[in-house]
């Protein structure tokens, strides 16, 4: 075979079994972006004016947004005829399910009620955490990658995937959008820099996130269709279109207005539970299969022999994937 393709894909996408319990690569994903959050924030600290236990009490509601938006995001918009049915299974967030447009409004909002909390300006800290966001949508392309899931339309292009269980060689269009999440990175480092007004750097990783999605996600196969458009589709011109609005917005501000004033506590905080907690956010992620609910040992038991189903894995009539 080429190094150039076309690749006939075959990953384990199981790292191991704990328990009963399986632990994926894509589920990785999220333990990498949540731990390259919280350093990035933690080594940043005293200039945002944060205590350690305020970069806990951030990445824990980050953690816990990100996951809550990603799986409300796929049920509603994408899973709801399946759900509407198996409303005990939203929860099982092992099965798979998870959207990454809902991943950054989840990751929104938890920002939004940690400023609340803290008194810490909104934007200010949304323009810290862009790197971080986009760098954990990265990977988690790569996760869907090693996992076999998002299908791109059929091709002849050299670097063309087989995927598994489905017809022809594909577009690997989860990479072409990983890739590009990942090289944002720099535009939004240099741009912060620059010291552009607080939220210019939200708005153009809005804008750079999606707009620049909507030509890759041409060559993606959208099982699902939002106001006639895929669904995805529909969701990146929205963004594209909100971040645009909130660059021009803040460019058109007085400088002055950024000096949002704010007391960091001065009393230092005990981490205390909080890091067990946070590592526990880490270490469950690792159960999250896939971006789309799965019937686990029919969909992987060709990859990784030996599944069965059970309790935690049951077997799911017309799986969602299909």
């Amino acid at each position: 075979m080429s190094l150039l393709g076309p690749y006939i894909h075959n990953i384990d996408p199981i790292i191991g079994t704990i328990f009963g319990v399986h632990l994926w690569w894509y589920g990785l994903s999220y333990t990498l972006g949540f731990f390259n959050a919280f350093n990035f924030i933690n080594k940043r600290r005293e200039k945002l004016s944060l205590t350690g236990s305020q970069v806990y009490d951030l990445c824990l509601l980050i953690g816990v947004g990100v996951l809550i938006g990603g799986r409300i995001v796929e049920v509603i918009f994408y899973e709801w005829p399946f759900y509407s049915e198996q409303m005990h299974l939203i929860p099982a967030v092992w099965l798979g399910g998870m959207a990454s447009h809902g991943l950054l409004i989840g990751g929104l909002v938890a920002v939004w009620i940690f400023c609340r909390i803290s008194g810490h300006p909104f934007l200010m800290m949304t323009d810290v955490m862009a790197a971080p966001a986009s760098f954990i949508l990265g990977v988690g392309r790569m996760g869907n990658f090693i996992d076999g899931q998002i299908l791109g339309s059929v091709t002849d292009v050299p670097w063309a995937v087989k995927f598994p269980d489905a017809d022809g060689f594909r577009h690997p269009v989860v990479l072409y959008d990983g890739i590009k999440n990942l090289l944002i990175i720099p535009i939004l480092l240099l741009s912060g820099r620059r010291n552009p007004p607080h939220g210019f750097v939200t708005g153009l990783f809005l804008f750079l996130y999606s707009f620049l999605r909507i030509p890759i996600d041409i060559f993606r196969e959208y099982p699902t269709s939002l106001l006639g458009l895929a669904t995805g589709q529909a969701l990146n011109i929205a963004l594209s279109v909100i971040g645009l609005a909130v660059m021009t917005v803040v460019c058109g501000l007085p400088r002055e207005s950024e000096d949002e004033s704010f007391e960091p506590p001065t009393e230092a905080r005990n981490i205390g539970w909080r890091k067990p907690v946070f590592i526990a956010i880490l270490a469950f992620c690792l159960v999250m299969p896939s971006d789309w609910t799965q019937d686990v040992p029919d969909r992987y038991g060709k990859r990784h022999p030996g599944l069965r189903h059970s309790a935690l894995y049951p077997h799911i009539p017309g799986d969602v994937a299909d």
